[in-house]
């Protein structure tokens, strides 16, 4: 082990305080002697940093915070030139720097201090970067598809809750689904119940049928929609009326948006189909194309955790507790970790427990079995259950195997139930 007294083998170490425009850097020497400047997110000045951190000589820590994605490049330059970086946890340090200071003023120059004090102390995290470890790609089709669909939800409350009740509200009962592509085409042909009864009713089904497709009792239903208009609650638009017009722009827009999301979500079946790692995580009960990319974007290589509970802890899934004096607080979910992680794997617990054979379900009824209405012991019960699909998909990958299905307990008989035969073994 190198003696960091030796001011030829002690390190380097350098701080920067991440911002959109200037970078405030702070570098102390092995042998003591400190340097501050400011640089900007440029390519000229991150290499003269990199240039003045070489002629330095001898190792160098490199250590920032970061703030958006503005430390990543920088960040990317500093690993591919040799240099050792880290990252500084944002409440770590803002906690730190109110002990070191005795006050929570802050500004760029007492940020970089307090950063390379927490360097120096080792309280920093790994850094990984997303395009050296390989996964950059999965990470922008993954966090593509999330602005897409929150676009696309946004557009979709505004087609129910705005347009639907001014326009057409007859036609509300017949959103069943996000993915009621027939429903927008539909509505793009037949914006108010004006268009609709402007023609006779067979005329109406013989144009309306290609739009609604081939759906059992389909005569049935456009026949009960144009008697609906008849004497509709929709306002008295014109069908020529701006107001229609707009109308229709955003169920075009809904329409677009939702190939968008159709495009992504074929392009990452395709990117990951060879992933072994994807493979095994679509074993999972709950977890599907989305759910297994959206983990594998925000966790990288799982490998790299040494334990499960290093995982969990990463996803926000440990426990925490505020305990003072006598007072003890009760123990729950510290939420400091990838929300988007957490948010994966409680969407595939809502599914996984809906499944009748997987042990996920099991534990959620063994969860509930005291008082199955009560809300909050639910909403706990499905908290477990996501955190135990985290500490699985964890040990598939860690161990290169799919999910194996589990089995019920035999009856006293040793007969298998019919409803189980599927998991039963071979």
């Amino acid at each position: 082990m190198a003696d960091l007294n030796d001011p030829i083998a002690a390190p380097h170490w350098v701080a920067i305080d991440v911002a959109r425009y200037w970078n405030a850097v702070l570098v102390e020497t092995a042998s003591g002697q400190r340097h501050r400047f400011r640089m900007t997110n440029s390519a000229a000045d991150m290499q003269r940093l990199i240039d003045f951190l070489v002629g330095l000589g001898g190792r160098c820590r490199v250590a920032l915070e970061p703030t958006g994605d503005y430390h990543r490049p920088i960040a990317h330059r500093l690993l591919c030139a040799g240099f050792e970086v880290v990252s500084i946890s944002s409440v770590a340090q803002s906690r730190f720097r109110e002990a070191m200071f005795n006050s929570w003023d802050k500004n760029d120059p007492k940020d970089a201090a307090v950063i390379l004090e927490m360097l120096k102390q080792g309280r920093t995290q790994l850094y990984i970067d997303p395009m050296l470890a390989g996964h950059h790609d999965v990470q922008e089709v993954s966090k593509t598809y999330y602005q897409i669909s929150r676009a696309r939800t946004k557009v979709q409350h505004a087609i129910i809750n705005h347009h639907l009740p001014l326009y057409f509200p007859e036609m509300h009962k017949y959103w069943t689904s996000t993915r009621n592509e027939w429903w927008v085409r539909f509505m793009i042909a037949f914006p108010t119940p004006v268009h609709v009864r402007q023609h006779t009713c067979e005329e109406f089904i013989e144009l309306a049928s290609p739009l609604v497709g081939r759906r059992v009792r389909r005569v049935a239903k456009l026949t009960e929609i144009w008697e609906s208009c008849a004497d509709s609650g929709a306002l008295p638009h014109d069908p020529q009326s701006i107001a229609v017009q707009t109308f229709v722009f955003t169920l075009r827009h809904y329409q677009h948006l939702s190939e968008m999301r159709d495009q992504l979500e074929a392009q990452a079946q395709t990117m990951l189909a060879r992933d072994a790692d994807y493979a095994h995580l679509m074993s999972l009960p709950g977890i599907g194309p989305i759910i297994a990319m959206t983990i594998l974007a925000e966790a990288g290589n799982l490998r790299r955790f040494g334990h499960h509970r290093q995982f969990l802890k990463y996803c926000g899934f440990d426990l925490a507790k505020s305990q003072s004096g006598v007072h003890r607080g009760r123990e729950q979910l510290s939420k400091r970790g990838n929300a988007r992680l957490r948010l994966a794997f409680w969407m595939a617990a809502v599914v996984a427990i809906r499944v009748r054979e997987n042990s996920f379900r099991e534990k959620y009824e063994r969860y509930v079995s005291s008082n199955p209405k009560d809300p909050d012991l639910k909403r706990k019960a499905l908290t477990a259950v996501a955190a135990k699909m985290a500490r699985v998909a964890y040990g598939l990958i860690k161990k290169n195997q799919p999910y194996r299905q589990f089995f019920e307990q035999s009856l006293p008989s040793g007969t298998i139930p019919l409803n189980r035969a599927v998991g039963a073994p071979t």
